[in-house]
């Protein structure tokens, strides 16, 4: 088995266009922490079922200071005497014909995974020393554990590897925390060369939308016609991406009330709305997060208008809000206020407008209008369709908006099918509309803007698409 082969090429790759962001971003890390050394894991592949794993995808901070997509990967940063840190990638090597672990070995074997960038060609690509990940236990093993942090829970391996530094009472905070909560702090503000890979996600989501408009009538001759609008999503983001950033929310007539609904089991029914939230991952990882709550035979009715307009007119609050300066919370705010008023202006609401909208939880009647919004109007995206997620509250939630943040704005209004408060004709119907919105200079761009929002505009889109 291992004679009669051509020789393997010694091509080495191009420079990767991530290279010098990823080294940008380390030095960066590197300042927060610059006497201690660092280690990020990306993980490796979890088991689906007995001998087969699921599709494998680099962790999100280890890959936005690396660019590197191998499994079981590890970055080390190492405090120099210059008071910078050099950056060490440790992941598996390549296995020539010659070994047998090329025909053996099903996670790195070439014969069972095909070509894979080992030791050369990721360090020539990615501009880091690179070395094989057999060296890693005795790197790790000379580590002092009060001169390290640990960025936890990602491989079993590293956390077991390196001891966690123990607490005095009373005393210095949780390194490995401190670690993880600055790499989704330092995350929360996109490069130019992220914003650029949000972008094409955004770009493959539209597609997909719109693809998945011409394949109304299909999946409504379907007893469970939900799967064929999320198949046909998810082929548009494999062809374009990676896969989809999030498992998509296929949700047609009452189960749009459902938030998470990912079964997508149900039928596709003419007169019905269909709720789709869905996104293309990029192959850089990226990820759109983008909703659209359309007529599925092309047309709102009456109600269904009634309804949609109020969280487009919350939806623009919300966007309207965005700018640097202010608080993450304020398009949530704004577009809760419209929602409110609405639901009062209906007779639902059982406290007015601002007793509802009052942020003291013990005051009468505050809160009463979540009933119907069930959730908040926003969050970050970036690597993660909720990004940035161990970041303080005092940087993320509590925060003031910065150019380069990008977040969703997403408002909703679900009335349950068997809620009593409201009026036979509005329930089982839900509504949300989000687009994924840059912090610019001087306000904000809606990076999904070419997606129709207006019911006229969604009406005229959905026209050119249905078949006739």
């Amino acid at each position: 088995m291992a004679t009669g082969w051509a020789p393997p090429s010694d091509a080495l790759p191009p420079r990767d266009d991530v290279a010098p962001y990823s080294a940008k971003r380390r030095a960066l890390l590197g300042t927060r922490f610059p006497t201690d050394a660092l280690v990020i894991p990306t993980g490796g592949p979890r088991v689906r079922a007995n001998d087969t794993d699921y599709p494998f995808r680099p962790g999100s901070d280890f890959f936005w200071l690396t660019g590197c997509h191998e499994p079981d990967a590890v970055l080390l940063l190492m405090p120099n005497p210059a008071g910078e840190h050099d950056a060490i990638l440790y992941l598996a090597d390549r296995s020539d014909r010659s070994s047998s672990a090329f025909y053996t070995d099903r996670r790195y074997g070439e014969l069972w995974v095909g070509a894979r960038p080992g030791v050369r060609e990721t360090s020539a690509a990615l501009e880091i020393e690179c070395r094989p990940l057999t060296e890693l236990p005795d790197a790790l093993s000379r580590l002092a554990p009060g001169r390290t942090r640990v960025l936890r829970g990602i491989d079993p391996r590293v956390d077991e590897a390196v001891l966690t530094y123990p607490r005095r009472r009373g005393g210095e905070p949780d390194r490995d925390l401190e670690l993880a909560q600055v790499l989704s702090e330092l995350r929360l503000v996109k490069d130019d060369y992220e914003i650029a890979r949000i972008e094409e996600a955004v770009a493959a989501t539209v597609t997909g939308f719109g693809e998945c408009v011409a394949e109304l009538p299909a999946a409504a001759r379907l007893p469970n016609g939900e799967r064929w609008l999320e198949g046909t999503f998810w082929r548009r983001a494999r062809v374009d991406g990676n896969d989809v950033g999030y498992g998509s929310i296929v949700a047609c007539g009452p189960h749009a009330t459902t938030l998470h609904w990912v079964r997508n089991d149900g039928s596709v029914r003419p007169g019905d709305l269909a709720l789709l939230d869905m996104g293309v991952e990029s192959r850089s990882l990226y990820t759109a997060d983008v909703t659209r709550t359309l007529p599925i035979n092309g047309q709102y009715t009456d109600v269904q208008r009634q309804v949609y307009k109020v969280v487009l007119a919350a939806q623009q609050a919300g966007i309207e809000a965005v700018r640097p300066g202010a608080a993450f919370l304020d398009p949530h705010r704004a577009a809760m206020r419209v929602i409110a008023t609405a639901l009062h202006d209906w007779g639902l609401l059982p406290a007015s407008v601002e007793e509802s909208l009052s942020e003291d939880p013990k005051a009468p009647g505050a809160g009463v209008h979540r009933r119907y919004t069930l959730h908040s109007t926003s969050h970050m995206l970036g690597l993660d369709v909720h990004d940035c997620a161990h970041a303080r509250d005092q940087a993320y939630r509590d925060a003031e908006l910065v150019p380069g943040m990008v977040l969703t704005v997403e408002p909703g209004l679900y009335f349950q099918p068997d809620d009593l408060t409201v009026p036979p004709e509005l329930r089982g119907i839900g509504v949300r509309i989000e687009d994924d919105i840059l912090v610019t200079a001087d306000g904000y761009r809606n990076l999904s803007a070419a997606l129709p929002r207006a019911t006229r505009e969604v009406e005229d889109w959905m026209r050119g698409r249905l078949p006739s």
